[in-house]
């Protein structure tokens, strides 16, 4: 069905003026108010020199802004690189057309990467790293890392892995006219460009030839600016005019110096927002300080209001105490010391005589003892005097302890008394 295909030779390209790029990529990035692009203010100077970067590296991939609909429906207005990537299969260069949309997250999260076949162009089905919509999954953009990943790098990932496995193949029917070709140029492909020509891919079968081809895209010259957002290429100038080259040079020099002072003052903003989160920290602390002091005094407080409650009212109940018993004053002028107390039983008033007696015993010794060191009574007499009372203390003595078991044994027979009552209720 299908002849062998000519080696295909490079197809020229015209490379793109770096500084119109430049100058297109600050313009559109510095635009505000609803024309801005979503991106962070803080990458946009990264994102410009991966286009540029890219752009240098990859002449065809040219920067543009485009209107990317989400799958929820939402419209946004983004940058994006749409142009082909080298593949090297069978010894052989061919172009894979890709577009690489900038999302609102990048850099700081991959780009979406489609691929971009033409009328005549198939996708490769199945592919382990091209859906059937044409989105591209590569581990570099899975382990995407920011800020050392960029567009680069990507382009020449996406090269390496097409080559291994094109994702892309030119698909030619067969002319149902039998009419010989009155064309006398030997290849049988009509397509003028040679890099749409392939090796037939017998997977397809005989009802259509199938090669992978992936042609350079060229492109129609747009002005500046205009729908689309495509750099238009510079046309060819020998010389320039030193005055233009001369602000276009202060003002990429004025661009880098504010980049670098945004840059500065963003990391001096950034020192001080830690120290600020440093003293909140240390007055949060703080504060959890004093609020526990207030707990505490707060409890104090609470604690001495119930003492205060206690005393007011023992202070209360003393007090009609004595209003009670102030009638009893009169009454008890010529009260009897010793019949003021009455022992409640026969063993409380011999431990009570018995007692007594013993401190009266005790205090004539001490007196005793202060006379003859005063020389009042003879050492004789004082010795006698001793031996008689402490006989009879010791008397004393020993009926207190006799009486003091007997009271024992009577509580604990009252006690048990009262307990065998309790139980017989």
């Amino acid at each position: 069905m299908g002849g062998q295909s000519p080696s295909p030779s490079p197809s020229p390209s015209p490379s793109p003026n770096p500084q119109l790029t430049q100058q297109w990529l600050s313009s559109v990035l510095s635009q505000r108010g609803p024309s801005a692009l979503p991106y962070s203010e803080d990458v946009k100077w990264l994102i410009r020199q991966h286009l540029l970067s890219l752009s240098e590296a990859f002449p065809s991939l040219q920067p543009k802004t485009a209107t990317y609909t989400h799958n929820d429906g939402r419209t946004v207005n983004l940058l994006q690189s749409d142009g082909t990537v080298p593949m090297f299969y069978l010894d052989v260069t061919y172009n894979i057309p890709i577009i690489i949309w900038l999302m609102e997250s990048y850099p700081r999260h991959p780009p979406c990467v489609y691929v971009n076949p033409t009328r005549d162009m198939v996708i490769k089905r199945p592919h382990p790293h091209v859906n059937p919509s044409g989105m591209v999954s590569l581990p570099y953009l899975q382990n995407w890392v920011y800020p050392s990943s960029n567009l680069v790098d990507l382009a020449r990932n996406l090269s390496h892995v097409f080559s291994r496995d094109p994702p892309l193949y030119s698909q030619r029917r067969p002319n149902p006219n039998p009419n010989p070709n009155p064309n006398p140029n030997p290849n049988p492909n009509p397509n003028p460009n040679p890099n749409y020509n392939f090796t037939p891919n017998p997977m397809m079968g005989s009802a259509a030839t199938v090669r992978p081809a992936i042609p350079p895209r060229a492109y129609p010259p747009s002005p500046y600016g205009s729908s689309g957002g495509r750099i238009p290429p510079s046309p060819q100038r020998h010389t320039e005019d030193p005055n233009e080259v001369y602000r276009r040079n202060a003002v990429n020099k004025l661009v880098e110096m504010l980049h670098a002072d945004v840059g500065a003052l963003r990391k001096t903003s950034e020192a001080e927002m830690e120290g600020m989160f440093g003293v909140q920290g240390v007055m949060r602390q703080r504060e959890e300080q004093l609020s526990r002091g207030v707990k505490e005094l707060q409890d104090e407080k609470e604690g001495l209001e119930q003492q205060l409650q206690m005393v007011l009212t023992n202070a209360d109940v003393l007090e009609g105490w004595l209003r009670e018993n102030e009638t009893k004053l009169v009454t008890m002028a010529n009260l009897d010391v010793d019949n003021a107390f009455e022992p409640s039983d026969t063993l409380s008033k011999q431990m009570l005589d018995s007692t007594s007696s013993d401190l009266a015993i005790e205090d004539t010794i001490y007196a005793l003892d202060k006379a003859v060191q005063e020389g009042s009574i003879s050492f004789d007499q004082y010795l006698r005097n001793v031996r008689l009372l402490s006989r009879e203390q010791f008397f004393h003595r020993a009926l207190c302890a006799k009486l003091r078991a007997a009271q024992m044994q009577a509580q604990v027979a009252t006690m048990a008394a009262r307990v065998s009552a309790q139980y017989v209720m």
